[in-house]
């Protein structure tokens, strides 16, 4: 077996239709089965191929989780998009955050994608405002948010997740 990446294919979502779809291209989907949204292989914005499976004879079979980020070219793949969308939108929803703390969350939520210098007080400013925040919205931001967060920020926020 070669080393190297397969190529994933992913549905817009972000649902993981397959992550070797060059070994395994009867696993491949025009759209996905869980939510019905289109499945891609290549960043939107510079075509190149979402990176799978890492393919090496020494790894053992281990979980794949899609990228929020085009390694090529740095633009957020749709689903990371969407997330953040949603999260934007969930916040906007919440009747116990003033105009001026919605403003501060959504503008946060960027950084805490990213693993920047801005990361950090992005996570403690989501945490603060999070507490404020009505049980709905923080609920709902967790779990739009768990899977484009780093490691660090899901601990940082919500402790251990599962």
């Amino acid at each position: 077996m070669r080393e190297g990446y397969d190529v994933a294919q992913i549905c817009l979502n972000g649902h993981v239709i397959t992550s070797m779809a060059g070994h395994a291209p009867e696993r491949m989907r025009n759209f996905c089965e869980e939510c019905g949204a289109a499945a891609i292989t290549e960043c939107p914005s510079c075509d190149r191929s979402i990176p799978g499976y890492y393919l090496n004879s020494a790894a053992v079979g281990i979980g794949y989780a899609p990228p929020a980020y085009c390694g090529d070219c740095g633009t957020a793949f749709p689903w990371t998009e969407r997330r953040l969308q949603a999260a934007r939108d969930l916040t906007l929803e919440d009747e116990r955050l003033s105009p001026e703390e919605k403003a501060q969350l959504t503008d946060s939520l960027p950084d805490l994608t990213h693993d920047t210098p801005q990361t950090a007080v992005a996570t403690a400013r989501v945490k603060r405002l999070l507490a404020r925040a009505g049980t709905e919205t923080a609920k709902g931001l967790r779990d739009v948010l768990v899977d484009v967060v780093s490691e660090s920020v899901k601990k940082a926020i919500w402790g251990p997740v599962a």
